[in-house]
This record gives structure tokens, sequence and C-alpha cells, in this order.
């Protein structure tokens, strides 16, 4: 039952798939956003390439709790997903793994320009585990 993970961003999609167990993740790729149009597509074939069973999409959420722009669009995506892939698929709070992957980065001496590459699939990776963890729990 392998994951697929996906952090959407507005330049670059995050991602990370579990193991065939699911039980660890691995940040995976990050590709690029745009064109839009394709990206349900092009998420659905690297799910096939990985044999993903399901896909989780991580939903952006203020600290508040509500949401904003981005939700809507990753809402949007996950429907995109959901037909294009033919695939359960799943909104996951993403909160903080941004933060936690940026830190996570900085701990590991990287540089500036090599963290901006890394950061969104390091996320993807962390939103997955968490998700992961939660699902044994």
């Amino acid at each position: 039952m392998r994951v697929l993970a996906v952090d959407l961003g507005s330049k670059r999609v995050g991602l990370a798939v579990s193991d065939p167990t699911g039980t660890i993740a691995q940040p995976l790729a990050t590709i690029p956003a745009e064109p839009r149009a394709t990206l349900a597509e092009r998420l659905a074939d690297v799910a096939r390439e990985r044999e993903a069973t399901r896909i989780v999409v991580g939903l952006p959420r203020r600290m508040d709790g509500s949401f904003g722009p981005e939700a809507k669009a990753a809402r949007e995506l996950a429907e995109e997903l959901r037909k294009a892939s033919r695939l359960a698929v799943e909104l996951v709070d993403e909160r903080l793994t941004t933060v936690a992957a940026e830190r996570s980065l900085l701990a590991a001496g990287m540089r500036r320009e090599k963290r901006r590459a890394n950061i969104d699939r390091v996320a993807a990776g962390i939103l997955l585990q968490s998700h992961l963890d939660a699902k044994k729990r």
C-alpha cells in the first residue's frame, strides 16, 4: 500500500512516497507547478510509476484553523487527481510542514539555494510521515 504525498506550491510541487508497507516516507522529487492544466495528469503518472495505491494532498490551514486561497487550490487539485488517477485521494493538514522542513535543512547546514530546491520535497516527506504515523495509531 504505497502512498504518494503531494505538497502543492505556487511554483513547485513537492512529492514523497512511502515504502510498500506504508510505514516509512521518503522525499521523492520536486516538479514545476506550471502548466497547471497538466499538473493532475503529471501527478497521476508519478503515482502509477511508483505504484501508489493512495494519494495524500497537503491542505494548507492558517494557524487559527481557517482556510485561505491556497486551501481552495489544494481541494481543486485533489478532485482533479481523483479523476486523473482513479485512486483514493485524501486531504491532510499540512500546517508547519514547510517550517519543519526549513529547520531540518538549516540544521543539516544546507545553503539557501539548495534549501530552496529541496524544501518542497522534504515538506512532502514530513507531511507523509506524519500521516502514516497517525494511520498506524
